[in-house]
């Protein structure tokens, strides 16, 4: 029987027990329904446009939700375990997490930024895995520094639904899962401005 690495259970069939067992070496491990991905560390832009969100979100967030960035894991089951780059859960399904490790319910928001090994994944595989467990809301960020741009789904009748695409200057009001203005071109600005 073939192994998927050394030590660990036959491939496509990798567990959330599996993944405790990963060397911290910078990549981020994920599974999804058993099967392993590893992406490499993130690049600057990428992590320019998920740090400002971050912020963006936490400055807004109302009492009963809170705002996490990766690496932190959500659950889903034992063959899947995914580390969004960002995510909003609820407080208390947070804090009854034991020792804080990892989330076993649902996030009401979810985001994805694109980077080159993963935009594929997070545009299909993610996409569906989030719609299928109940992810009110998944949003998809192209940090582009020439032109960055928000793809935001809303779960309807259990299919995501697009209810904004912002791009470059565009100003989008999101309403789920809190009230919050997204430009775009600000998620890269940092990187943009002169010193």
């Amino acid at each position: 029987m073939a192994t998927g690495l050394d030590g660990f259970g036959p491939a496509g069939e990798f567990t959330v027990e599996d993944l405790e067992r990963m060397p911290e070496d910078g990549r981020r491990y994920e599974l999804l329904d058993g099967a392993l991905l590893v992406s490499p560390a993130p690049g600057v832009w990428h992590q320019e446009a998920a740090g400002t969100l971050y912020r963006l979100l936490y400055q807004v967030c109302p009492p009963e939700l809170h705002v996490v960035i990766a690496p932190f894991e959500w659950r889903c089951g034992r063959g899947t375990a995914l580390q969004p780059d960002v995510l909003v859960a609820r407080r208390d399904e947070l804090l009854a997490v034991h020792s804080g490790g990892f989330l076993g319910q649902p996030p009401v928001l979810v985001v994805e930024v694109l980077s080159p090994s993963s935009r594929r994944i997070d545009r299909l595989s993610k996409l569906s895995a989030y719609e299928e467990a109940g992810v009110a809301s998944y949003w998809l960020v192209d940090p582009d520094p020439q032109a960055p741009s928000v793809q935001a789904l809303d779960l309807m009748d259990g299919r995501y639904v697009e209810v904004g695409c912002p791009s470059g200057e565009q100003i989008w009001q999101a309403q789920r899962p809190f009230p919050v203005t997204i430009r775009s071109a600000d998620l890269v600005a940092g990187l943009r401005r002169s010193p």
